[in-house]
């Protein structure tokens, strides 16, 4: 344990004794005060003049006197062994834990013997000439007295050891309430009402059978005396109970406020011995698991990507899936092999960190999904899981961007291919381990065409199919067919000609950029060395 941290350790312990002393000092006052008042408006028939009834003062006075020293010396006995283990930092065992959680139980047997030593202490004043219904009276004064003083005093306690509970708890926390809520009730009715309205009974049976005189006052003092004390102890006591019950759920109500704005490091202590302790420890558990949810969530996210991650926890668990219009784009490193084995392997990891970060920054900013990384290869997907207004056009508009920005992963040199078309979407793979994933011939397409791609000096290149979904068929006023384009990203594009790509039996048309090949006399073969079956211009003239 750090300097600082004992020295805070110091300052609680300082307080808490500080706290206990003051409060048990003012309840055995306040207490043995009352006791005294009404022993003597008792047996005095509503007179302050103790000793009309063979009571002796002196007895009552010492009788009190060391009934409340003893009451405090040994509540605070009760307290200090635990203030000490406080002040050592050694954890908590199950010994400790469980005194901590009685000891507002045990500081109430301690009251209960120093009043009975009240007793002891005024039979031994008032000497021989104590008569057994004198002692009896007395007796039964101070067992309410001791009774509402332990009442006040299980309640002191109780507030004073929460930092005690607190500490003890933060390893092993209650599995089960000790002193509960009904407990706290318990002592609650025995300060507001079962003392002062026992009290108003007895005086009135003593009254009946002759032990105790009757008023001979109008009104009938100590039974408006009882009253007010009921009153006053009353506020007194619910004062201390009510804060025992609500500061714990204030905290708590306060920690899941700050849950709700996403602070998954919040916790209570949990420093009560009741059903609300179970709770505050419930809660911290609670968060404990919203905070691993959270963190699983991320990090399924970070594995499959926001959309599927958002698309999983929407639907049930199982194969899902369906076709849709999407546009695709494969990029994929060239000579990847040959750095690898001429480069340091951290080198290499933080090239392909830094491949891999442009790719999801600009496939993100174009609404896209980057279905999975290959080793030194992506696959983005537009249009799918989410829905994208023109999914061509996204993967075409991409694909520029990217051809551009991954210059500089020099001297690393990357194919990018562009398709679209109609794809499966959805899960593949075992009921017990699949992932979401597009089927279809368009994948494969854009996947050889970035192939071709490396060995271009255009190292874009994107299908006929792609940039031609880019315009719709119409019939002008002449009636002669003719073509529209429907997004600008098309004036980007031009055809370059056509290559037969590997495992395809007929040509594809293919596309580069316009900024790429702004050369008109550069012909097709220049940019793909011998991979062109037939160099084609189309659509020049109808872009012309």
């Amino acid at each position: 344990m750090t300097e600082h941290h004992q020295q805070d350790r110091r300052t609680v312990a300082s307080r808490l004794m500080g706290l206990a002393t003051v409060g048990i000092i003012v309840a055995t006052v306040a207490v043995g005060l009352e006791t005294a008042l009404l022993v003597a408006l008792t047996t005095s028939g509503g007179h302050l003049t103790l000793g009309s009834g063979g009571q002796s003062v002196s007895g009552v006075f010492w009788g009190l006197l060391v009934g409340a020293t003893i009451d405090f010396v040994a509540a605070i006995a009760v307290l200090r062994p635990h203030i000490r283990w406080y002040l050592s930092g050694v954890p908590a065992d199950k010994r400790r834990r469980l005194a901590l959680q009685r000891m507002p139980m045990t500081g109430v047997a301690a009251t209960g013997i120093g009043w009975v030593g009240g007793v002891v202490a005024y039979a031994s004043v008032a000497g021989r000439d104590l008569g057994a219904i004198d002692l009896l009276i007395i007796a039964t004064a101070f067992a309410f007295g001791g009774a509402s003083c332990a009442a006040a005093i299980y309640m002191i306690l109780e507030r004073v050891g929460r930092p005690l509970v607190a500490a003890a708890m933060q390893d092993s926390p209650p599995p089960e309430p000790i002193l509960g809520v009904r407990e706290r009730m318990i002592v609650l009715w025995l300060a507001v009402s079962g003392v002062p309205l026992g009290g108003i009974v007895l005086v009135n049976v003593g009254r009946a059978i002759g032990w105790v005189p009757p008023s001979d006052t109008v009104l009938d003092i100590p039974t408006v005396v009882l009253a007010i004390i009921c009153l006053a102890s009353g506020v007194r006591a619910i004062a201390l109970v009510t804060r025992s019950i609500t500061d714990p759920l204030r905290d708590i109500r306060g920690a899941v406020e700050r849950v709700a704005d996403g602070d998954y490091d919040t916790r209570v202590d949990v420093y009560d011995s009741s059903e609300i302790g179970v709770l505050q420890d419930g809660f911290n558990t609670m968060v404990d698991g919203l905070a691993e949810r959270d963190r699983l969530r991320d990090l399924f996210a970070r594995h499959v990507g926001t959309e599927v991650a958002a698309r999983a926890l929407r639907t049930d668990i199982g194969m899902h899936g369906s076709q849709a219009e999407v546009g695709v784009l494969f990029v994929d490193i060239e000579g990847s092999t040959r750095f690898a084995e001429s480069t340091d392997p951290e080198t290499v990891a933080a090239s392909l960190n830094r491949f891999f970060t442009i790719v999801a920054e600009v496939v993100a900013r174009h609404h896209g999904f980057i279905n999975k990384f290959e080793g030194d290869a992506a696959l983005a997907v537009f249009g799918a899981p989410n829905a994208v207004a023109d999914p061509a056009a996204a993967a075409l508009a991409a694909a520029r961007e990217l051809g551009a920005e991954l210059e500089e992963i020099h001297p690393l040199r990357v194919g990018i291919g562009v398709s679209s078309g109609r794809v499966f979407a959805g899960n593949i793979g075992a009921e017990t381990r699949y992932e979401y994933t597009v089927i279809g011939d368009p994948v494969n397409e854009c996947a050889r065409l970035a192939d071709v791609a490396k060995q271009s000096r255009s190292n874009v290149l994107a299908s006929g199919a792609a940039v031609d979904s880019l315009v719709s068929a119409g019939v002008d006023d002449d009636g002669e067919c003719m073509l529209t384009a429907e997004h600008d990203e098309y004036y980007e594009w031009t055809a370059i000609g056509q290559v037969t790509l590997r495992g395809r039996a007929t040509p594809t048309d293919v596309h580069a950029p316009v900024d790429l090949v702004a050369d008109s006399d550069l012909r097709f073969t220049d940019l793909v060395d011998g991979l062109i079956r037939r160099p084609l211009s189309i659509l020049r003239g109808k872009r012309a």
